[in-house]
């Protein structure tokens, strides 16, 4: 027995568009907010381009660039729909911690680059000091982060701490 209620398609668009508005505001541009939002507020998880497209109402060309961006920061995957040429988007199971581990790379060549202009620019001068303290920031920032996802690993394994109280 389904003792879950109907869903309120209208309010489940509503809260697409603000939580867009949320990533919108935080810098992620607007195509791939609203088409995250739509992703996660899915009871599927992943889509086809025409089902993202009807249910944000642009056209499924609108939605293959935005696609392309969270294919790109590793929130979704593509995959053929067995017997058909279409493609689906689905989102990554655990699609932050995946965004985050995909970024500790990122972070540590910007640390370095960081460095690397810290020196260029010339030892002493206020650019240099400026660059080797974003790089210190960098390097902390990755450690915190390993260790953090460190945590939630531990965290998901024992399913202590939920937020759910």
């Amino acid at each position: 027995m389904n003792d879950q209620q109907p869903r309120d398609e209208a309010a489940v668009a509503a809260f697409v568009e603000r939580f867009a508005a949320d990533l919108i505001e935080a810098g992620m541009a607007r195509m791939p907010a609203r088409i995250f939002a739509c992703l996660m507020a899915s009871e599927e998880g992943v889509l086809s381009a025409a089902e993202i497209g009807r249910r944000l109402q642009v056209s499924p060309a609108a939605v293959s660039g935005g696609v392309r961006y969270l294919a790109n920061v590793h929130m979704v995957s593509r995959e053929r729909e067995p017997g058909s040429r279409r493609e689906r988007y689905r989102l990554h199971q655990h699609v932050w911690f995946a965004a985050l581990v995909h970024r500790e790379p990122i972070i540590e060549r910007w640390s370095a680059s960081m460095r690397a202009g810290a020196e260029v620019v010339g030892p002493g001068t206020p650019a240099a000091e400026r660059l080797a303290e974003t790089a210190d920031f960098m390097f902390f920032l990755q450690e915190e982060l390993s260790g953090m996802l460190d945590r939630w690993r531990e965290r998901k394994r024992t399913g202590t701490g939920t937020g759910t109280d």
